[in-house]
């Protein structure tokens, strides 16, 4: 293998301290270590990771090594997963984040494949900023497709690909980590209720009345399969493409983006 010079974990010292002179943009790449249902492996993380290492090597941007831990309570009854609990997880963000602005760094970029980490980032972008007066955007990944991508790679099926333990991160997957994908046929298990009543969405919620409550489950309670919603079968390495090849590209024209902006001043109307 050669060296990747958009990779931080493969630089030497020296060579980040002449990368910092042209103060780039430092990608942290976040995700799961989790069920992800029947056929693709639980480190959703490495999914992030690649697509966070492609786009910073289109955009000349630097990518940190990925932290594979993430918040995902309702996850803590399948074998396998790694959660970590909130205050360790904000933690953990603030101090990959202040190991950067300690130095200087101001250009730094979240880019997100657990949906469940968003809102603790949040408060930690928050917490960041009144601290250092930086402001570090968040890319909450398999959210940023539109829907004109789902038609592009499942057409009127993209509806019933959608959602956890299915699309988009299993067609990724194969695009991707095809060798780490289980080609088995399974059998879907039964979603169960809760109190008698139906539980919709992906996993916390139940409907009542019309009306969805939210409530803390736990993914065993909900799906033994560990499918939130969607069909798993319905999912390939060519809508897997489709996926990456579009969430590459809107990454890097951001990542190019950012670098023209000052992160301490976003009320200035275009870049610097």
């Amino acid at each position: 293998m050669t060296k990747r010079p958009f990779a931080l974990a493969d630089l030497t010292f020296t060579e980040f301290k002449a990368r910092m002179q042209d103060d780039p943009v430092i990608v942290l790449p976040l995700g799961s270590q989790e069920e992800q249902g029947p056929l693709v492996p639980m480190g959703d993380y490495a999914l992030a990771e690649a697509i966070a290492m492609l786009a910073c090597e289109k955009a000349g941007a630097l990518c940190a090594p990925v932290l594979p831990f993430g918040y995902a309570e309702f996850f803590r009854g399948m074998p396998g997963g790694i959660q970590l609990r909130a205050e360790t997880f904000c933690r953990v963000l603030e101090d990959m984040i202040t190991a950067f602005t300690d130095h200087g760094l101001k250009r730094i970029v979240i880019c997100n494949g657990h949906s469940t980490n968003a809102a603790l980032i949040s408060q930690v972008a928050h917490k960041v900023r009144q601290q250092t007066g930086v402001v570090v955007p968040s890319l909450n990944l398999w959210r940023l497709l539109p829907d004109e991508v789902w038609a592009q790679a499942h057409g009127d099926r993209a509806p019933h690909a959608r959602g956890h333990g299915a699309d988009p991160v299993t067609s990724v997957a194969m695009h991707l980590t095809p060798h780490l994908v289980e080609k088995d046929d399974f059998e879907r298990t039964p979603r169960q209720n809760a109190f008698g009543l139906p539980i919709v969405g992906q996993f916390t919620a139940i409907r009542y009345k019309g009306a969805d409550i939210d409530v803390p489950l736990d993914v065993c309670e909900v799906a033994l399969d560990g499918i939130g919603s969607g069909d798993p079968r319905l999912c390939n390495a060519a809508a897997g493409k489709v996926f990456t090849d579009w969430l590459v590209t809107y990454l890097a024209d951001f990542l190019t983006f950012y670098k023209t902006c000052d992160p301490t001043n976003p009320s200035l109307s275009g870049p610097i």
